[in-house]
């Protein structure tokens, strides 16, 4: 009997434009469907947690599950805050960059979660290793608006001196590593320091975020033999937006296994959470970073969302997914159902919740008033910097072309 052809297998999204959104493959659990494990429970008895999804807010705004972190209503203000300011920062950041005063954005929008609840969950001395959507990271700990914006324009204020791409921030008093292009790098560089803060006898983590198309890179393999071979302090988040670029997840594997279920196969816990439920992110991030405070070692964290603006000001998402594919996403808005949780506990107010709207508008407006001063792109930086920064002591060639530039003709 003669073999049939060989067919190569090519994953292709479930919709395309002009095609009516289609998510019926989804399956979302019942909040409370996982309970809440012990930090130290063994690894091998965690596979339903890579392959669930763990849940703390219902459809209703109520939070009903275990994994619920009991956070104060100041708190949750105080996270719904800092996510409607990072929203406004990209809105106001695009229309920059559309006006010509940058020349790329990276928006965050229907991720603010990710980066906010994480950002209160982790323990500020904790060093992160952030991809380019996690820019609430860097708000919730403090970073200047002015000076992120600044970065963005390349300006005279930006204190990175117009050597990283806009959007590539980095804050060493903040606690977080510079961002890469090549977003891979950012898990075996966060092993990496993990293993050294445990060498050193420290008390600080680290914790990291990479997209769902770079789990099929290397780096991701690297980073997960390291951390499990050397139960690293270190968690490490798959933030799984459904695209990579115009690639969808299955490219990278997301169709034959979830994200979080890799961590089966390196002997640590694989933790599959909604992304879009802040309390639910927060509960997650606080057990992972616990279990490797005390010496258990890393966590895979799977952040299932949805990307919904473009995933750069360079990118037309019309070309590749459905016109509102966005809106249809079946777990929602990341604020709204924040708004909604605290407006069932009796905590809040749409009349409030415009007003912070309108406050956290004001406060982005001014920063950039304040950061358009100092210059915006085609802004000149003196030649002369292009020597700093790049020795500890400057080699004696670079000395005499130095001075040969200080004695050019301007």
């Amino acid at each position: 009997m003669g073999a049939s052809p060989l067919r190569l297998h090519v994953p292709e999204p479930k919709a395309r434009p002009g095609d009516a959104p289609d998510f019926a493959l989804i399956r979302i659990p019942k909040v409370g469907a996982l309970p809440r494990p012990a930090i130290d429970a063994p690894a091998a008895e965690l596979g339903a947690y890579a392959n669930g999804l763990i849940r703390v807010l219902d459809d209703a705004g109520r939070a009903s599950s275990d994994w619920n972190p009991q956070l104060p209503a100041d708190e949750l203000r105080v996270g719904l805050r800092y996510m409607m300011l990072t929203r406004a920062y990209d809105e106001r950041m695009v229309k920059t960059q559309r006006q010509g005063k940058t020349s790329f954005y990276i928006k965050s929008t229907g991720e603010e979660a990710i980066a906010i609840a994480a950002a209160m969950a982790l323990d500020e001395r904790d060093m992160c290793f952030p991809s380019y959507r996690q820019q609430g990271l860097y708000i919730k700990r403090g970073c200047s608006l002015v000076e992120m914006m600044c970065q963005v324009f390349n300006n005279e204020g930006d204190r990175l001196k117009g050597r990283q791409m806009p959007i590539m921030y980095s804050s060493r008093e903040h606690g977080m590593f510079s961002i890469s292009g090549n977003l891979g790098t950012q898990f075996p560089q966060a092993v990496g320091w993990a293993m050294a803060s445990a060498i050193k006898g420290d008390t600080r983590i680290a914790a990291s975020w990479i997209g769902d198309g770079t789990t099929a890179e290397a780096d991701f393999h690297y980073a997960m033999t390291f951390s499990s071979v050397y139960q690293a302090p270190v968690v490490l988040n798959v933030v799984n937006n459904q695209w990579a670029i115009s690639s969808f997840q299955g490219i990278a594997g997301g169709d034959r296994a979830t994200f979080a279920a890799r961590a089966i196969g390196y002997g640590m816990p694989g933790l599959r959470v909604d992304g879009n439920d802040f309390l639910a992110v927060h509960a997650v991030t606080r057990w992972a970073a616990e279990r490797a405070r005390c010496n258990l070692g890393p966590t895979l964290i799977e952040l299932y969302t949805y990307r919904a603006a473009a995933h750069s000001t360079s990118d037309d998402p019309s070309a590749y997914r459905p016109k509102d594919e966005a809106s249809r996403w079946p777990l929602g808005d990341p604020i709204e159902r924040l708004k909604r949780h605290l407006i069932a506990i009796g905590q809040w107010s749409e009349a409030r919740h415009a007003e912070l709207a309108a406050a956290c508008d004001d406060e982005v407006k001014s920063a950039l008033r304040e950061a358009e001063s100092k210059g915006t792109l085609g802004s000149r930086r003196d030649a002369e910097t292009i020597f700093e920064d790049v020795f500890k002591e400057m080699p004696a060639h670079l000395q005499g072309q130095r001075e040969q530039l200080r004695r050019s003709p301007k």
